[in-house]
């Protein structure tokens, strides 16, 4: 008895849904624990589904731009502030602010 054509590239529903989600690399690991494969083979496997999924292909890479754009708008916010802390603690901040400190004159 042999295996059906296109049985080898079944994935496991949690495999389908990390994809869904563009996550590429959870969806392998989840072939590698499923079917006792390699790293290479379970990637293969991976990729050759994709190939014969279009739309599982492009809903993936929506999926990964959407993320990629969030990690862009967190990274961007976390340096703006970071720069904006920089600014109004740096040893110059009181310069800047118009209040320039006074120190002690001595006369003697």
């Amino acid at each position: 008895m042999g295996s059906m054509p296109g049985s080898d590239l079944q994935l496991p529903e949690q495999a389908i849904a990390a994809l869904q989600q563009g996550r590429k690399i959870e969806a392998i690991q989840l072939v590698r624990a499923r079917h006792g494969l390699g790293l290479k083979e379970a990637k293969d496997r991976v990729e050759t589904y994709l190939a014969t999924q279009p739309h599982l292909e492009a809903t993936m890479a929506e999926a990964q731009a959407a993320s990629h754009r969030g990690c862009m708008m967190i990274l961007g916010a976390l340096i703006a502030a970071g720069g904006l802390l920089f600014y109004l603690f740096s040893p110059g901040a009181r310069q800047r602010g118009g209040q320039s400190p006074k120190a002690p004159r001595s006369d003697r």
